[in-house]
């Protein structure tokens, strides 16, 4: 079966930018703000997937370039603008359900997706600096291949791609390369029958999980996770109410619960989102909360642990809109509907400082990619510019790095949430490693004072 483009019917890092930015304001002072321009491609996208990179803290998105050919594109904001990351169009053929993540070792993007120049097969290729180059073999699946995810492993930093695979009965499969070569994480193939909208993620403890549409039971939702030998049922096979479509897939970094977001056909294709609570699948707040149809749903924690979800809303035409669970309801972030036109292939992520961001195909933009975020409406789009600030990997078990862009002797403290500082030290270098293992696992407030500022932010120790 051939690929076609959809046809519409239905390691966090923490950034720690100036304390203004982070202090807290009334909803009413913030508002969703284009990023750089709106349609800054250079043609029409599909496939949008938007990650912040821990070093530099840049938003980064992909997308298939329909001005190259439909072959691969990625693009960062530098602060000021969007720039091509390497050169355009750098994959050898048309590609298609690329996703981006960025290698928690080194800081170097990576993207993974179909190959139309090898035979639809998975290729994965990263950014070494000044070349994209290929990681192993181009087109190292067995088959071809629909609905690529890479995620790293928080444990050994190695890339994982999940994937439904044609040369195994369009099931299940997930590989990871050791440095070498691609090879089978357990068994390929491993779901029952078909499995469509494949989405990957790891536990704290390093441990796969992936989530799909399951084909052998009623198109509902399931979720399978690797315990080192086999790939094995998380909670009840096929848990959703009825069939889903766009399943997401993420971790909180509170709780370590895994929570799932879909397109609910059991409820008239809206949104619903569930967690497994360590025993069975539970919904978090009501099963389909969004307003109409849902499309491209994609679910992501803010930094602070928050749920929340972005898709194409059929209930304000087809624009996108950004929820979030307050603890009881899920509540509208900003205005729904708030792109300007129709947005599909939504992408929801956060930067470290906390602020959601949304990568769509815009319509309303001749199907240019456009990169929105929630901010303060008394900061510019050029924020980003300020002296910036990074710890990372977040979270963190042992050891973190915190990197200064601009370098000035500065007074570190780590505190607890009941204010006691637990970690003084004085930063003088551009990168310093900091030792965090005697700290107990939990959330940590980080505050760096200097002679001209006082920035602050949050980590995780695991």
């Amino acid at each position: 079966m051939k690929k076609q483009f959809y046809i519409l019917i239905f390691m966090i890092p923490v950034v720690i930018c100036a304390q203004q930015v982070l202090a807290q304001s009334s909803p009413t002072n913030f508002a969703w703000k284009i990023v750089g321009n709106a349609g800054f491609s250079a043609g029409t996208v599909q496939y949008t997937s938007l990650a912040f990179s821990p070093i530099d803290s840049l938003p980064y998105v992909a997308f298939s370039d329909g001005s190259n050919s439909w072959k691969a594109t990625v693009m960062k904001f530098n602060g000021d603008s969007w720039v091509i990351v390497g050169t355009s169009g750098f994959s050898v053929g048309m590609i298609y359900d690329i996703s981006l993540a960025f290698s928690p070792s080194d800081g170097q993007p990576y993207v993974a997706y179909e190959d139309d120049g090898i035979l639809d097969k998975a290729t994965v290729m990263k950014f070494d600096g000044i070349n994209w180059v290929n990681v192993g073999n181009a087109g190292f699946s067995a088959g071809w291949v629909q609905f690529t995810s890479i995620a790293f492993s928080p444990t050994d930093s190695l890339p994982y791609v999940a994937y439904q695979d044609d040369a195994n009965s369009e099931k299940a499969t997930v590989m990871k390369f050791n440095g070498t070569n691609w090879m089978n994480v357990g068994n390929a193939g491993f779901s029952t029958v078909w499995a469509n909208y494949t989405s990957l993620a790891f536990s704290q403890n390093g441990e796969p999980y992936v989530v799909y549409m399951d084909e052998g039971d009623s198109a509902k939702a399931n979720v399978q996770r690797f315990n080192g030998t086999s790939w094995v049922n998380v909670g009840t096979e096929g848990f959703s109410a009825g069939t889903v479509h766009y399943t997401s897939l993420a971790f909180s970094p509170i709780d370590s619960l895994l929570y799932v977001a879909y397109q609910d056909w059991a409820f008239g294709r809206r949104t619903t989102i569930m967690k497994f609570n360590g025993t069975a699948w539970v919904y978090v707040g009501n099963a389909g909360f969004s307003a109409g149809w849902a499309c491209y749903t994609s679910l992501a924690f803010s930094p602070i642990g928050q749920s929340y979800v972005a898709y194409m809303d059929y209930g304000n035409s087809l624009k996108a809109t950004v929820m979030k669970f307050d603890g009881t309801n899920w509540i509208n972030v900003g205005n729904a509907g708030f792109s300007d036109g129709e947005a599909d292939f939504t992408n929801l992520g956060f930067s470290p400082s906390g602020q959601p961001y949304v990568a769509y195909k815009d319509i309303g933009n001749y199907g240019k990619t456009t990169v929105m975020k929630y901010d303060s409406i008394h900061l510019g789009i050029n924020e980003l510019k300020e002296s910036r600030v990074s710890l990372y990997p977040n979270p963190a078990s042992e050891y973190v790095t915190i990197r200064i862009a601009a370098p000035v002797t500065s007074q570190l403290t780590i505190s607890n949430i009941n204010g006691e500082e637990l970690i003084t030290r004085q930063i003088t270098q551009p990168k310093t490693q900091l030792d965090i293992s005697s700290l107990p696992s939990g959330v940590y407030f980080v505050r760096l004072t200097s002679e001209k500022s006082v920035v602050t932010g949050k980590i995780i120790k695991q």
